[in-house]
């Protein structure tokens, strides 16, 4: 074969993978992107996507079970290539599930739970992130006093951390659970934190000792409602999970009472998955390459005073 005639067959290979790669159609729905973690999954996705020259729709349920079902048949009905889907449904979007993979077309979640019709779920391993919490915060108290909680019982990911709690509490009688408020799913969750949160307080206003949050979200308003009244950093130890920029500045910050969180690395999940369908779905190769499993777990990271600096650069 001559030379040229080598160049016009590498050429026409080149332009035939970059057409095969333009092709390639994504989506990616996140439950509810005014949750912070759900809106850095699956921006972090589809940047990712974007990077390989991927096509990428990209859809907010925001909350709502019916919208989430609609969007994720729709998807299936456009014959996308592959779907991601951030703190999913798996149980709830059951036939969605099951429909997707009736019609070939892979999906992987993130912090969803697993499901039989999917890939697989990329999951920090919650019930390590729910001891670290838990321990850590009982650790501030030296083992003695009073807690009031923040929960979030229909999300797996908070629910699982909130048993981990209880069985840290069972275990360790020095500390008293005076009172618990669960959030409800709504879109106005963040109002339903408020108050709730703020009846708690108030109903045990100088005899709490510490506060465990959930989720990042809801430490936030906490720390709001202890810097309204008063209450300096160390007094009272709010410890949750997630991470992120504003949780490491109020880390930092002399003046808020957080305290720690331990860290999830949303991005790299969102980045993860899309990696995962590169090699599962482009590439070609089997699944268990990537993992033997229905989770692929990523470390979390406790962040506190001590080295809450690393992650502010």
């Amino acid at each position: 074969m001559s030379g040229f005639r080598k160049f016009l067959v590498a050429t026409a290979t080149l332009i035939a993978l970059c057409q095969s790669a333009e092709a390639f159609e994504l989506g990616v729905i996140g439950f509810q992107f005014s949750s912070e973690t759900h809106a850095r999954v699956a921006n972090a996705a589809a940047t990712a996507a974007k990077a390989k020259g991927w096509g990428v729709t990209l859809l907010n349920s925001e909350g709502s079970l019916p919208k989430h079902a609609e969007q994720f048949d729709a998807l299936i009905a456009r014959k996308v290539d592959a779907i991601i889907i951030a703190m999913g449904k798996p149980v709830e979007a059951d036939a969605q599930f099951k429909a997707a993979k009736d019609a070939k077309i892979p999906v992987i979640t993130v912090q969803s739970g697993a499901s039989p019709h999917a890939l697989f779920d990329i999951q920090s391993n919650e019930y390590k992130i729910g001891a670290d919490a838990a321990l850590y915060l009982l650790g501030q108290l030296g083992y003695q006093g009073n807690i009031v909680t923040a929960r979030f019982d229909l999300n797996v990911a908070s629910r699982i951390r909130g048993k981990v709690l209880d069985n840290v509490l069972a275990e360790n009688q020095g500390v008293k659970e005076l009172g618990k408020f669960s959030m409800a799913r709504t879109q106005s969750w963040r109002d339903d934190v408020r108050a709730g949160m703020q009846a708690l307080l108030l109903q045990n206003q100088g005899k709490i000792n510490g506060i465990w949050a959930s989720f990042d979200g809801q430490a936030y308003i906490i720390d709001d409602l202890l810097q309204a009244q008063g209450i300096k950093k160390g007094q009272i130890p709010l410890v949750s999970v997630d991470g992120g920029k504003e949780t490491y500045a109020r880390i930092a910050d002399p003046a808020s009472t957080f305290t720690a969180t331990v860290s999830i690395p949303f991005e790299e999940m969102g980045k993860q998955a899309v990696d995962a369908i590169q090699t599962i779905v482009i590439d070609k190769k089997p699944k268990e390459t990537v993992t033997s499993g229905p989770y692929l777990f990523t470390e979390a990271v406790l962040v506190d005073k001590t080295n809450v600096d690393k992650f502010l650069k």
